[in-house]
């Protein structure tokens, strides 16, 4: 496991003062379209190990910090880049569309 689970006591350490890209998957338990993305997350967060920081986050246990980010749907994954967001990627999708969308987010922010 490549990734990490982000709280609202990690927050600061693991997002904020992180001189990496961060990537969190707001997620729940009971949502399909989550476990569909959780082995594709997992697979990405190899892939890019050294160039960008995976982070998830359950939103039932996490409302506070779900909610400071305007999540309204789940999967969410939120490119997070200097403590600020640098862009989203919303609902599930095939493996190769979200590395695109990853890909394309980080040529942006470096």
């Amino acid at each position: 496991m490549a990734y990490k689970y982000l709280t609202l006591s990690n927050f600061d350490e693991e997002v904020k003062k992180s001189n990496t890209p961060v990537i969190i998957d707001f997620y729940a338990d009971w949502c399909g379209p989550c476990r569909m993305m959780a082995p594709v997350f997992e697979e990405l967060s190899g892939e890019y190990e050294g160039k960008l920081k995976f982070m998830k986050l359950d939103t039932e246990q996490e409302t506070e910090l779900a909610q400071n980010f305007n999540v309204m749907s789940i999967p969410t994954l939120l490119i997070m880049h200097k403590g600020k967001e640098a862009n989203r990627i919303v609902g599930f999708g095939p493996k190769a569309a979200i590395k695109q969308r990853i890909d394309d987010i980080l040529k942006n922010i470096k």
